[in-house]
């Protein structure tokens, strides 16, 4: 079993304000379908317009803080699982505490005095979802949070790390800190490419985690992204997929495996220069409620074996079986207990 604390994730903590739109509200926004991007001023208003027009769920978000609820909850060990960033001292931050603490998830929030409590509109249409990120206090979190004591004993206590990428364009100081831990101590770091953007504009920050990172999550889209911006002139997944994991490493201790979801297409994992697919469970369309937190759950249910050294294949399965459940329902939610063997 896992035992306490084993697993530590830090990103940028969101509401999401989650609503079935329309076509005429992503055109208004100029916003696609599959995307994830920072709000502009132009998308400032979107916000409101959303809760005054549809019906709004607001949940609990951000992309590591999902993965780390998912992997809490496929435990069902309360505080198996810690997690750190920032919000405001707000009725949204104390919203994220209640939830985050009724999920079993241990979390030191650092919480910004004068910046809100940082929110994530899912735009759904069709059941596919686009994510407009307005992160205010999310992004104001400090390494020196980290460094104090009650909050670095929760890395000293990890073995295991998992850090998206979002997290890159808030304190890639802080990500290396606890990406050198892991080096140092011989224990398992992970990241997650994230998003397009990330990977074109952050490039070189992502570079310098990647070295450090033993598994590497992402998308077909953010995979064929990454492949463009370094030149690889291929837009084959699987391709892609060995290239990153062979991508030189900080510390020689681990391997690289990585891992790339594609939709209701196999998983693709590559470790020592090969690959191996794994088909996931394919859902009729009619079940299908939105995709918003799938690729979340999907590392949430992976990482919740791999704390407990179960076999990559046990990893993935555990991994589908979690973005099975959330995409049939409304955001990155689940029922009390999971049904995973």
């Amino acid at each position: 079993m896992a035992c306490e604390g084993t697993l530590l994730g830090m990103g940028n903590p969101l509401l999401d304000i989650s609503a079935v739109v329309d076509d005429g509200f992503l055109t208004k926004y100029d916003i696609k379908l599959n995307n994830a991007i920072l709000a502009e001023d132009k998308h400032l208003p979107m916000y409101d317009e959303m809760s005054e027009k549809y019906t709004v769920d607001y949940i609990a978000g951000g992309a590591t803080q999902n993965s780390i609820r998912v992997a809490q909850w496929m435990l069902q060990k309360p505080g198996a699982t810690s997690y750190i960033g920032c919000i405001g001292k707000d009725k949204y931050g104390e919203e994220m505490k209640k939830n985050a603490k009724h999920a079993g998830v241990n979390v030191h929030y650092y919480e910004d005095e004068a910046a809100p409590t940082g929110t994530c509109a899912v735009c759904v249409v069709g059941g596919e979802r686009s994510l407009v990120a307005n992160l205010s206090a999310a992004n104001c979190y400090k390494v020196d949070h980290l460094k104090k004591p009650e909050n670095w004993a929760l890395v000293e206590k990890a073995k295991y790390y998992y850090i998206a990428g979002f997290f890159l364009t808030v304190s890639p100081e802080s990500i290396l800190l606890v990406a050198e831990h892991a080096a140092a101590k011989n224990k398992i770091f992970s990241t997650n490419l994230s998003a397009p953007f990330i990977c074109e504009f952050f490039k070189d920050v992502q570079e310098k985690v990647l070295a450090y990172a033993d598994f590497v999550f992402g998308n077909e889209t953010e995979a064929r992204t990454f492949s463009k911006v370094h030149g690889w002139e291929t837009e084959n997944v699987e391709e892609i997929a060995i290239r990153i994991s062979q991508w030189p490493k900080a510390s020689g201790a681990h391997k690289r495996i990585t891992v790339i979801t594609q939709g209701a297409d196999p998983v693709v994992v590559a470790e020592d220069g090969k690959v191996t697919l794994f088909p996931v469970t394919l859902l009729p369309k009619e079940k299908l409620v939105d995709t918003n937190g799938a690729g979340d759950a999907f590392v949430g249910g992976f990482l919740s074996q791999l704390v407990q050294e179960k076999p990559i294949a046990d990893c993935v399965k555990a991994g589908t079986y979690a973005a099975n459940v959330i995409i049939q329902r409304s955001g990155c939610t689940y029922p009390e207990k999971p049904e995973f063997n």
